[in-house]
């Protein structure tokens, strides 16, 4: 007999549970259905080739899997893009956008990751917010008419020094300027535990605009338990709210080995038992 169905949609990524599951991808989402996981994400799976995502997307089909975010802009979300304003950035990015609504449809996703990029350190916050709102209404024109939706990752400035875009008040802005239901939030507890905290009171205050989740515990960015974060009452509480739609296990695990791969499943099951 399977073990019940997390109460939450938490989504692995491939090589999380690989040293149980073995290294072909299909067999990593059987285990993880087999465990309960309902959900799964990948971030690179932009740059897969067609009949690999063809595969990857029967098989979630088949095991009733929801597909997470892959990352729309993986080749300039670290750059200078879109609060320089430049018409070349720009136009990369929209590019990118057509291109993600193609393998979107192929793997049967509906969110997609976008990071703004760096901040432009010659130009005022003010003009910088407004070049990345018009190029997300862009981008949000090529999402909307699919039933797409891009989600604004803030990102601590720890791991990823110097990027525009790190607090979930900014992304809540931005999301409200560009005033599109392909445009909103993925709340990332990590990331945000870094920079604000305040986790509970901050998804109440954005929730609005929020239609995604990931997490992993600080420090050391590994599954719930292993740091300061109360992940069960957080879980909890998104929950009650009526939440739906995917957490994405971004983490690493902290242990090695099929034990490792155990510890992670273990301390879901923990976290989901409120």
């Amino acid at each position: 007999m399977n073990p019940r169905k997390f109460k939450l949609k938490y989504a692995p990524h491939f090589g999380m549970f690989q040293n149980s599951a073995g290294a072909d991808l299909v067999d990593q989402l059987k285990f993880a259905s087999d465990e309960g996981f309902q959900a799964w994400e990948d971030n690179g799976m932009k740059s897969r080739p067609k009949e690999e995502q063809d595969r990857l997307a029967k098989a979630m089909a088949d095991l009733e899997i929801t597909m997470g975010v892959f990352v729309v802009n993986m080749g300039t979300a670290w750059g200078t893009t879109l609060a320089s304003g430049k018409q070349d950035a720009r136009d990369k990015f929209l590019e990118e956008c057509r291109e993600s609504v193609e393998v979107a449809k192929r793997v049967n996703a509906k969110w997609m990751t976008v990071v703004p990029g760096t901040v432009q350190p010659s130009l005022a916050p003010g003009f910088q917010t407004a070049n990345v709102i018009e190029a997300l209404r862009r981008g949000a024109e090529i999402f909307e008419p699919h039933g797409l939706v891009m989600v604004l990752e803030p990102l601590n400035f720890r791991d990823h020094p110097n990027l525009f875009l790190t607090r979930i008040d900014q992304a809540f802005t931005v999301c409200r300027a560009v005033d599109s239901p392909a445009c909103k939030i993925l709340f990332d507890l990590y990331h945000q535990q870094i920079m604000e905290g305040n986790l509970i009171p901050n998804i109440d205050l954005a929730w609005s605009e929020v239609a995604y989740f990931q997490l992993g515990d600080n420090p050391g960015r590994n599954e719930p338990n292993t740091g300061e974060v109360n992940y069960r009452n957080v879980f909890k509480h998104i929950h009650a709210k009526g939440f739906s739609g995917v957490v994405g296990m971004e983490h690493g695990n902290s242990q090695g080995g099929k034990d490792g791969d155990q510890k992670v499943i273990d301390a879901y099951r923990w976290c989901d038992d409120f």
